[in-house]
């Protein structure tokens, strides 16, 4: 028997990955510029993506909590994240939706899967 969502491990794998490629190509955008006129775009930019990449970050927390310890609050914070980080910067929401979409899929299903299991140990006892 099934005790996790597969959309929800998808929503946070690919979170996580989206999130790790944001800090590496933003954070090190900065950290090879080479006058200051490309430091000063650089900053610029890392501040504006700077809300969107911490909302990523703090959802895949929030997805891989959930994902270990089962609870399907857990993976509707993650979603409410991969959401509200989507708006903050809008420039990017092609890849925050598909994400968002698969998370709040997976806190459905996670949450069917939790009163499954809770209704079969019931039975079970």
């Amino acid at each position: 028997m099934r005790k996790r969502s597969i959309m929800l491990i998808i929503a946070t794998v690919l979170s996580t990955a989206y999130a790790v490629y944001l800090i590496c190509y933003f954070f090190g955008a900065m950290a090879s510029a080479n006058d200051s006129t490309e430091a000063i775009a650089g900053g610029i930019a890392t501040a504006l993506v700077t809300p969107h990449t911490i909302m990523f970050v703090l959802g895949a927390m929030f997805g891989w909590l959930g994902i270990i310890i089962k609870k399907s609050w857990s993976a509707l914070v993650a979603a409410i994240l991969y959401c509200v980080g989507s708006l903050l910067f809008l420039a990017y929401i092609m890849f925050g939706a598909p994400i968002l979409i698969l998370g709040f899929i997976g806190y459905a299903n996670q949450k069917k899967l939790n009163k499954k299991n809770l209704a079969q140990s019931i039975v079970t006892e």
